[in-house]
């Protein structure tokens, strides 16, 4: 067995989601990719997989591998750029993740300059309105808004969001500025919520924290969307404030009750150990870190 060549086909299943997949990433049959991975799991006598006709999915031991096998490849990629003298010049592929709207608004333009600084790398990004699980789908550098749970990544603090009420100037006019938290029960509002079941405002009222649960007649699934209803005049929605930027500074939206607002949301760039890091990985945190940190998108 190759075990290079059967790794190389083990890490590409688990990026693609599927042996097909992993094939076409590799320029081999799906039947080739399964005798790799057959072959792999024979030599380890463990199983990497869990295997369904719909699906294909890591299981414990896997998942475990995988996290070596790209620490590992991560120091092979290094020691090779130390012995061709390439240190400091990063080459090949790096996966990026983020919500959405931050991704094309903030996040884009900042990975446009770390390519033209360094030629030598490319760039896939995730931009999705979902919790990406960065091991599970390959990830290397994730940009999260939100406080962060405990675990093994390492996160960079770069600013922060808030999450903003607003509404266009002439739904105000006619339905009158808010001057507490109750007064949403008077209001149309525009609830931005992936749930069925919609969302629920953590607001600030009498100093103390408080949940509304907007009764609203428009629910949309897109910060877009609610922005867009809210600037038609549709309603009060609630989103975050990098989302609403460009509009409040137009004009075409206008923030209310901003002493509701509660808690700022940090921003953290997100990747794992610092030995799990390649030369590549570390390049591209470095300059998100740095470029993030004075970007005009977020609270400093």
């Amino acid at each position: 067995m190759d075990r290079f060549r059967a790794i190389s086909a083990f890490m590409a299943v688990a990026d693609e989601g599927g042996f097909a997949a992993a094939g076409r990433a590799l320029r081999l049959s799906a039947p080739s990719v399964t005798r790799l991975i057959s072959e792999l799991e024979d030599a380890l006598g463990a199983r990497l997989f869990h295997r369904t006709t719909r699906s294909v999915s890591l299981t414990d031991t896997g998942t475990r591998y995988l996290e070596d096998c790209r620490r590992i490849l991560g120091d092979l990629e290094n020691a090779d750029a130390h012995a061709g003298g390439r240190h400091g010049q990063p080459e090949g592929w790096v996966s990026v993740t983020g919500s959405a709207l931050f991704g094309r608004l903030a996040l884009t333009p900042i990975l446009f300059s770390l390519m033209d600084r360094y030629p030598g790398l490319s760039v896939s990004t995730l931009f999705v309105d979902r919790v990406v699980h960065m091991m599970d789908e390959g990830i290397d550098v994730a940009v999260r808004i939100a406080d962060l749970p405990d675990s093994t990544l390492v996160a960079s603090r770069v600013g922060s969001v808030r999450r903003v009420l607003c509404a266009a100037p002439s739904y105000l006019e006619e339905h009158g500025v808010l001057e507490k938290v109750a007064d949403l029960d008077q209001h149309q509002l525009i609830d931005f919520s992936q749930s069925r079941s919609g969302s629920q405002w953590g607001l600030v009222s009498d100093g103390k924290m408080v949940t509304h649960r907007p009764d609203t007649r428009l629910r949309v699934n897109t910060a877009d969307a609610a922005i867009a209803a809210a600037v038609a005049g549709r309603g009060m929605t609630r989103v975050l404030s990098y989302q609403v930027a460009a509009e409040v500074a137009d004009g075409k939206l206008q923030i209310v009750l901003p002493e509701a607002e509660g808690a700022p949301l940090p921003v953290h760039v997100v990747h794992k150990e610092a030995g799990q890091t390649s030369a590549r990985v570390r390049a591209v945190v470095d300059h998100l870190v740095d470029e993030l940190r004075v970007s005009s998108w977020l609270e400093h």
